[in-house]
């Protein structure tokens, strides 16, 4: 029977994980590293707790495809993050021929996962550079409209990384997209954000000359924005709640069909429509870990305790509602959770009164079920660098929900669910 110090090994080192990064994807504490260190040596042996996750973690890359095998459709994958919006499409049958994404830890997270490194910068790519696909994915940057950030839109550099995005639909004609982005992009600038965005999908825009000169993009995005697209555009507002996952988290959901590629006269409105909410019901703690057994550094200190106490306290004195927010494990939801949940954790504390401790965070683990990722998706960065990639990501199920959708448009229009090589799906499309 082999030794639990060389499955150790032998997985940590097969996936390129150093002993930190190890330590953080199995949940170990601050001095994680040490002790992997020491039962990589045999000076120590990991609790059976332990030895059982160790025994559980993914040997290779869980996500990862094979291309000498036949897919049913090709996608892209943009803005892509940790590969939330990727996982559903890659469950129905899709291939992944390319992925986007500029942050280098994100990069790591999604390598180790699914097997590849992401391009960068998608500003800086030319449309010739990704290859043909069905399907487009990309959750464009949503801090230029979020409430949270800055929400000058189309002002705001990010805001106008939609337009990478047009600029490969203009070259690449996939069949159908789903763009992700926060609920407020609907109403930002009184809808006129939000209309200009449909407008240049649909192939109903009209760009001023001088106001394109305004906006920093790429020479390829405005050259892209003379080139008429002709896609029937529709969105709707979800919520993650909605679908089996024990958070309010709501995000609009834009989805287009390129009419050029579909029978002539086909019914769009009554061939695709978005998923009704489920009817399971999940409570917060369906994604918890027993308090007894969550390492104390996500306990917070009386000091800090004591703060979020005092905002809460000045808040209410002024009428509001602002200030941290508790839960336990009876609770229907939480709030949404946000990449700025590394700094204190307000927003989704968990109560901790059955241990008579301080109410703590969520571990990194338990953020990733509260967005619906499977068990095996693997955590392999720092605490503060995972709560803000699962607070950048989706609500895993809301994805899988809406996919299920457009896939089964593009069957009955008969434009997939033919195998195909994945060199037949890159240069054929």
């Amino acid at each position: 029977m082999q030794d639990v110090s060389e499955i150790l090994i032998n997985k940590r080192i097969k996936l390129g994980l150093t002993q930190k990064e190890f330590a953080d994807a199995i949940g170990l504490g601050i001095d994680g590293d040490r002790q992997v260190r020491s039962w990589e040596k045999g000076e120590h042996v990991p609790s059976k707790e332990y030895v059982e996750r160790i025994e559980k973690f993914a040997p290779v890359s869980p996500y990862h495809q094979d291309p000498s095998k036949k897919y049913n459709f090709g996608f892209i994958d943009l803005f892509a993050g940790i590969g939330g919006v990727r996982i559903p499409f890659q469950e129905l049958g899709g291939y992944c021929a390319f992925t986007s994404e500029w942050d280098k830890f994100a990069q790591k997270t999604y390598k180790i996962n699914f097997g590849h490194e992401p391009s960068g910068d998608i500003t800086k790519l030319k449309p010739d550079e990704i290859p043909n696909h069905d399907i487009l994915l990309a959750g464009f940057p949503c801090q230029a409209f979020s409430q949270a950030g800055l929400k000058k839109g189309f002002d705001d550099t990010r805001g106008t990384l939609f337009f990478e995005v047009q600029k490969i639909l203009v070259h690449r004609r996939p069949k159908a997209f789903l763009l992700e982005n926060v609920k407020q992009l609907k109403g930002h600038d009184k809808g006129r954000t939000l209309k200009t965005i449909v407008d240049v999908l649909t192939g109903n825009s009209e760009i001023d000359p001088k106001e394109l000169a305004k906006l920093d993009m790429s020479k390829e995005a405005k050259k892209a924005l003379g080139t008429k697209l002709n896609y029937w555009v529709t969105y709707k507002v979800l919520r993650s709640n909605d679908f089996g996952v024990p958070q309010k988290r709501e995000r609009i959901y834009i989805v287009g069909f390129d009419k050029d590629q579909f029978p002539e006269n086909f019914d769009f409105e009554s061939c695709f429509s978005y998923p009704e909410p489920v009817k399971e019901k999940v409570k917060v703690g369906d994604i918890l870990e027993k308090n007894k057994f969550v390492d104390s550094k996500y306990t917070l200190s009386d000091r800090l305790w004591s703060g979020h106490k005092l905002r809460k306290q000045m808040h209410v004195e002024k009428g509001n509602g602002f200030g941290y927010s508790l839960f336990n494990k009876e609770s229907d939801y939480t709030n949404t959770i946000s990449a700025r949940y590394y700094k204190d954790g307000s927003e989704v504390l968990i109560d901790q009164a059955d241990v008579k401790k301080n109410p703590r965070k969520l571990t990194p683990r338990e953020c990733a079920r509260l967005q619906g990722f499977p068990e095996d998706f693997i955590i392999p960065v720092s605490d503060s660098q995972s709560y803000k990639q699962f607070g950048n990501s989706v609500s895993v199920p809301v994805i899988r929900a809406v996919a299920n959708k457009i896939v089964m448009t593009l069957r009955k229009a008969s434009l997939v669910n033919t195998k195909k090589t994945v060199k037949e799906l890159i240069e054929g499309n």
